[in-house]
């Protein structure tokens, strides 16, 4: 797992807001006992993983561990490479562009139990969410092939622990998350069939983060944090099948002349979240 600079400054940021306080460090700690409701919303920054590629399954054994080989050679079709975005065209040299930054809005809903200075609790969420991670591989044909994972909304449940100085509150977080995906295929290879195998769209996974909470009044209060989540985005399968390639065709070569299954190397959707919210507390 990789957390880019200006994320680590980010949360820096957040932190420091609430340390480098001293009068509010000298007030005497609020009341953050009881439970609470609140909305959110944010930015998502999703996480490329530089090294990502299709990969094939030739042989129909489950395995990914084949490589497609032009006709009567053991030269790679895919010796062009991959991007670990979605490409502009059919060759490397088109170039391909980052997946562009989503948004999050949601609920949550918690309790907290307050022990001097001390405050613990779990918090509950749901999000829609919009956020997209693509991967692309190059063949010699030419033609690109596009993978592409839609985040549309996800849940969390999640510990709480923080430090109550005057009307702020500085907490770390951590717990599951759960998120729904919308898998999606796209190529320039207009000679072979295409045609999906699996699509799994549950993703399981984790969620941590800090954040500082601001007591505007007795009973409401600004948040802003920031969420690493880490989902496990299932298996998403698709088969080139002959369509109208000829008997050459790498994906129709022996050992399986019935095609190639193709899905991702990385079965992980990784993203940033900053945020921006209000509770209400009870």
């Amino acid at each position: 797992m990789k957390i880019s600079l200006h994320t680590g400054a980010a949360l820096a940021a957040i932190l420091a807001a609430g340390l480098a306080t001293p009068a509010l460090a000298q007030s005497a700690p609020s009341d953050w006992s009881g439970p609470y409701i609140g909305i959110y919303g944010g930015y998502m920054e999703t996480q490329d993983d530089a090294n990502e590629s299709l990969v094939f399954d030739r042989d129909f054994d489950g395995e990914f561990d084949d490589t497609v080989v032009l006709n009567g050679t053991t030269n790679s079709a895919f010796s062009p490479g991959s991007c670990p975005d979605a490409a502009n065209g059919s060759t490397p040299g088109a170039r391909c562009s980052k997946d562009d930054g989503g948004v999050e809005g949601g609920a949550r809903i918690g309790y907290d139990m307050q022990f001097g200075n001390w405050v613990v609790g779990a918090v509950g969420e749901v999000s829609a969410a919009d956020a997209r991670d693509s991967v692309t591989s190059f063949s010699t044909t030419p033609a690109s092939y596009i993978m592409t994972r839609d985040l549309e909304h996800t849940a969390a449940l999640r510990a709480r622990i923080g430090y109550a100085m005057g009307p702020v509150l500085v907490y770390g977080t951590g717990g599951v998350a759960y998120g729904k995906i919308q898998n999606s295929f796209f190529t320039t290879n207009g000679a072979n069939s295409f045609t999906e195998q699996t699509s799994e769209d549950d993703a399981d996974g984790y969620q941590f983060g800090a954040g500082m909470e601001w007591k505007l009044a007795p009973n409401l209060s600004l948040v802003g944090e920031y969420l690493y989540t880490s989902l496990e985005a299932g298996d998403y399968v698709v088969r080139a099948g002959p369509g109208t390639a000829g008997p050459t065709n790498p994906f129709i070569l022996p050992p399986n002349t019935a095609g190639t299954d193709i899905a991702r190397s990385n079965g992980d959707f990784d993203y940033h979240g900053f945020r921006l919210g209000m509770n209400v507390r009870f």
